[in-house]
């Protein structure tokens, strides 16, 4: 699958004998640590030899650096791939790299351009970032004549208009087919569709027309699925027909949120349409919340009964606070945009969707744009969290079977769209530096609802493209080897 394999292994061979010590002198060494490759079943103490980025030697004996890390006691592992964020900021990605994070992308909703998401990056960024084509993005563009690139611009956060609700004629979803067409030419790692909060204006036609064209390239889609009452599959079960009928591969943004206590039910569907030869995964969060915006459009319906929860379940992200009804509609009036969280998830729901082998762990975190201004703690703590209480207490999984979740998985998705991903997810010979280095027995989140900032415990270094963005748990101000990411009609900036 790798151009680099099979030199790969005649170099881990000769280094793990002793053959290239002496020769070999490394920009860095990761010397001692406990490696764990999820896709070679590599889980033991070695050496990893970085050169101008890459991985260029795994040894069982020392190397020689002109910079060595020693990792006694902690796992050096592939960086975590979110494959579900919405703060591409300095503020949002300086979080996230403190939880192992060294890519960042936002299937879900998408940019367009796709330059658009991380323009907050223009003067750099520790990690890797990209997105989707904005289906959303297209749809305002074509019905409102308005350009709404990404969710925020500057400190500002989209609203929605006539695009959330308006059905599409038959030609302007043919001017959205060849938006979308331009949008994977800009480098789109597939197309991101935000169907529930714009059910009542997309019609079949226009859902059919965005396959066809995902099928046509052979890219993505995410799908926030529209969603009914109690776990109702049939916005799962509209998307498996298009996906079994067009053959674009599908993934279904956090199916704990959307299928609640149906997720059994939701993944026997998914297997069975797999089983068929459809190409459909999905992936959950860690933390049991939903996290959007006051006036999305499922606030709109009978909330309370769908989700079922009382205003005393919500909370005004901003703030903290816990709504009641008249301070509910108070900030839906005048802050529209305003993130809340609703507590409606349980436990159980998401450890059922962690026993599916696929499942994929993303954080979809709101934007975090100002340390005064809170958002989800999920940006700050989803995958210490997922790693220390999924994964080390419940033991739901092997520590390998963990990371998986969260690099290989990621990765081995996104490679039809972008084949740079075959170097991203993995610890081997070849593969991109992107590395942390953490305790298994002390990592655990701290960020919580109220204090959402907080970084994690355990994890102590994490480097991309070879370079140390997080030292002792803190950020490298003014290291930014962080590179935008792009589907295979783009490059990597």
């Amino acid at each position: 699958m790798r151009a680099f394999g099979f030199l790969g292994m005649c170099l881990v061979f000769l280094i793990g004998t002793g053959s290239l010590t002496s020769a070999q002198t490394f920009d860095l060494v990761i010397a001692n640590g406990r490696v764990v490759d999820p896709e070679t079943g590599l889980d033991a103490v070695r050496y990893v030899g970085v050169r101008q980025g890459t991985i260029i030697a795994i040894s069982e004996v020392a190397l020689s650096g002109r910079q060595v890390l020693d990792a006694s006691g902690q796992i050096v592992a592939p960086g975590f791939i979110d494959i579900h964020s919405h703060s591409p900021s300095r503020l949002g990605s300086a979080i996230q790299v403190l939880d192992g994070v060294t890519t960042q992308l936002d299937l879900e909703a998408g940019a367009f351009p796709v330059s658009a998401y991380g323009e907050h990056f223009a003067g750099g960024t520790p990690i890797n970032f990209g997105a989707s084509v904005a289906h959303f993005a297209v749809r305002t563009k074509v019905i409102e004549g308005r350009d709404v690139p990404y969710l925020f611009s500057g400190m500002t956060l989209m609203q929605g208009g006539a695009a959330f609700v308006q059905e599409a004629t038959p030609t302007q979803i043919e001017e959205m087919r060849g938006l979308l067409l331009e949008g994977l030419d800009q480098g789109g790692l597939g197309i991101g569709i935000l169907l529930d909060y714009m059910s009542v204006a997309v019609n079949e036609a226009e859902l059919r027309m965005i396959f066809e064209v995902a099928s046509s390239r052979d890219v993505p889609i995410a799908v926030h699925v529209r969603r009914g009452y109690a776990g109702d599959p049939a916005g799962l079960i509209e998307i498996i027909a298009l996906a079994e009928e067009t053959g674009a591969p599908v993934l279904i943004n956090h199916i704990t949120h959307s299928a609640m206590q149906a997720v059994p039910e939701w993944l026997a569907l998914i297997d069975a349409a797999n089983a068929r030869g459809a190409r459909i995964t999905t992936e959950t969060l860690s933390y049991a919340a939903g996290g959007t915006s006051i006036s999305a459009a499922v606030f709109s319906r009978d909330w309370q009964k769908i989700f079922n929860i009382e205003y005393s379940d919500v909370q005004w992200t901003a703030t903290g606070e816990w709504l009641t009804e008249e301070s509910w509609q108070k900030y839906r009036a005048e802050q529209p945009t305003g993130m809340v969280n609703h507590h409606y998830v349980k436990e159980d729901w998401i450890e059922s969707a962690l026993a599916w082998p696929g499942m994929m762990v993303a954080t979809d975190v709101t934007p975090a744009l100002d340390r005064d201004v809170l958002a989800n703690p999920n940006g700050a703590g989803t995958f210490s969290r997922f790693l220390g209480h999924y994964v080390r207490e419940r033991k739901l999984m092997s520590l390998s079977e963990g990371l998986a979740r969260i690099t290989l998985y990621p990765a081995q998705w996104l490679e039809r769209v972008a084949p740079q991903f075959s170097r991203k997810g993995r610890v081997q010979v070849g593969a991109d530096a992107d590395l942390v280095i953490f305790s298994a027995h002390d990592i655990q989140e701290a960020a919580t609802y109220g204090d959402p900032y907080l970084p994690p415990f355990g994890v102590s270094k994490v480097i991309v493209g070879g370079r140390i963005v997080v030292d002792g748990a803190r950020v490298i101000e003014g290291r930014y080897p962080g590179r935008r990411l792009l589907g295979q009609a783009g490059k990597s900036d």
